[in-house]
Order: C-alpha cells, then sequence, then structure tokens
C-alpha cells in the first residue's frame, strides 16, 4: 500500500488472505504451519528464529497444524511485542545453534529437539517428537543427548529425561507411546524393531517389538492397515510369522486408551508356552 501497488480496498478483497497484521498472502497460496512460520520470522518479527515446534515442522516432522501458534526465538531484550498467533520466547542463542531452511531461519534440529523436550504437554509427545526428528534423519539421537545434556535454564531436566527416553526408531508417535507403556511396565524389556527370522536364517518380518526367546512380538496397528491395499500383505505377513512359531499381539490407537488391558494382553501372551512348529509343513508351497 506504501509503495502505491494496492489500495485498501484491493488487499480487503477476496483476492489476498490474512496471515498476520500487516502480512497478507495471495488467495492461492496453501497456509500451512511452514508458510506462517516463515511469514512470522521474515515479515513480522524479522530477526526472529523459527523454534520449537514450528522448526520441528520446517525439519518435516508434522509436529503443529496450520492454525497453531507459530514459536519464535528473539534475542534477551528484544522490543518485539507478543502478536496474535505467535508464542515469543527471548532466548540467546549460539551461532551453531541456528541456520536456515528454504531461506528461513531456524534452530539446528538438534537445537530444536532441546527446544521441544523443553516445552510443554505430555511427556511422552515430546519424547514422540524427537523420536520422528531422528527417524527423519534430520539429526542424530548422539546429537540430541549432547545438545541436552549441554542444556541449561528452565526445562533443562526435562529435556534431559526426554532425550535419554527417545530412541529414534518409532515409526510413528503412537509407537513411541507404545514402547513407553511396555517400558514402564512390570514386563521384561522387548527389543525394538526387531527382525524375525526363521530357523534357517531367512528373513520372515520386522517387528516393532519383541521378546524373541518367548516367540512373541507387539505390533502398533495404525489406521491404515485397515485400507484395502493392506489387508492382503498384512495377512501374508502375519502368516508368515505365525508359521516361525510368533505370536503378535496388535495395538491400536484405541487400545492405548485402556493402558493396563494392553500390558496385560502382551503378559498373558508371554506367560503362554512357545507353540511347537512342523517347520517342513510351514515351508510347503
Amino acid at each position: 500500500m506504501a509503495a502505491g501497488r494496492l489500495t485498501r480496498g484491493q488487499l480487503r478483497s477476496t483476492a489476498w488472505q490474512r496471515l498476520f497484521r500487516d502480512v497478507y498472502a495471495c488467495s492461492t497460496v496453501a497456509v500451512t504451519h511452514e508458510v506462517r512460520a516463515g511469514a512470522a520470522a521474515l515479515l513480522l518479527l524479522p530477526g526472529a528464529v523459527v523454534s520449537g515446534r514450528s522448526a520441528a515442522v520446517l525439519w518435516g516432522v508434522d509436529a503443529a497444524g496450520p492454525d497453531d501458534d507459530v514459536e519464535l526465538t528473539v534475542p534477551p531484550g528484544s522490543s518485539a511485542s507478543t502478536v496474535p498467533g505467535v508464542h515469543v520466547r527471548r532466548w540467546a542463542l549460539a551461532a551453531d545453534q541456528v541456520t536456515t531452511r528454504r531461506g528461513i531461519p531456524v534452530t539446528t534440529a538438534a537445537t530444536t529437539a532441546v527446544d521441544v523436550g523443553r516445552g510443554r504437554g505430555a511427556l511422552e509427545d515430546s519424547v514422540a517428537l524427537v523420536d520422528a526428528l531422528v527417524v527423519a534423519r534430520a539429526t542424530g539421537l548422539g546429537a540430541v543427548r549432547a545438545a541436552a545434556a549441554a542444556a541449561t535454564g528452565p526445562g533443562c531436566r526435562r529435556t534431559r529425561r526426554v532425550a535419554d527416553l527417545a530412541d529414534g526408531l518409532a515409526g510413528s508417535p503412537q509407537e513411541t507411546r507404545l514402547r513407553l507403556l511396555l517400558h514402564g511396565s512390570r514386563l521384561p524389556r522387548p527389543l525394538a524393531q526387531h527382525t524375525v527370522l526363521d530357523d534357517d536364517g531367512r528373513f520372515v518380518a520386522r517387528v516393532d517389538f519383541a521378546w524373541p526367546e518367548q516367540r512373541v512380538a507387539v505390533e502398533y496397528e495404525g489406521r491404515w492397515h485397515g485400507r484395502p491395499q493392506q489387508v492382503a500383505p498384512d495377512r501374508a505377513r502375519l502368516n508368515r510369522l505365525t508359521a516361525a512359531g510368533w505370536r503378535v499381539v496388535f495395538v491400536t490407537a484405541e487400545d492405548l486408551r485402556e493402558p493396563g488391558l494392553v500390558v496385560a494382553r502382551v503378559a498373558a501372551a508371554l506367560a503362554m508356552t512357545p507353540p511347537v512348529v512342523d517347520l517342513r509343513l510351514s515351508r510347503r508351497g
């Protein structure tokens, strides 16, 4: 408007959409959290760095929705004021804690993981986000733990706890929650992402959690497993595991709402004698 390229009336038309105060985007732009984070850091509060869950989004993790507040970090003493839709933190970031993603200033992946660990919400949610950052290969678990060990200030103990609980193996946040449930119970600790082989050393399947001596596996079953194109491969995989003498306990998101029942089901499977399988019959055909 100051340059005379638009009138106030044109800006208020359906051709434009408001992101923040004095920040607009063309109506054809899909407003994702990444778009809002870039607009906030580059235009709304120049000099700010995208951090926390917003930074995790820039690192490829589904950590915040389009309408969630954008998290920014500004230097101590900054005059940046609170803006609706933006959560501003005043914190001194070292030069090696900041980088750019697609031209947007953002905390490094390891620093992002530490910030997420400090953050608000349930502990298991923070662990799931750190796992997701590692699985996405944005950073390594060793780098996260080193950064957490060096962290100071509010939340430093929590972020070290989060880094310690993360393992960087889970394929989804719900798998992380399931792992934390199993580890926090009195059950023997399972192996995560275990490769099952038959008695001849041939690959059978890779399972989420396993107790090889008892031949028991626990699998988290997301909603996508119910899709028609996934049913046949899932059944073939289960048949291979059964033929190799394994019992499989499936856990869904609904099951996780009753953690005691999940633990009881797994305990019952572990208490059963492993089935005797005639491997000659299982190899026929």
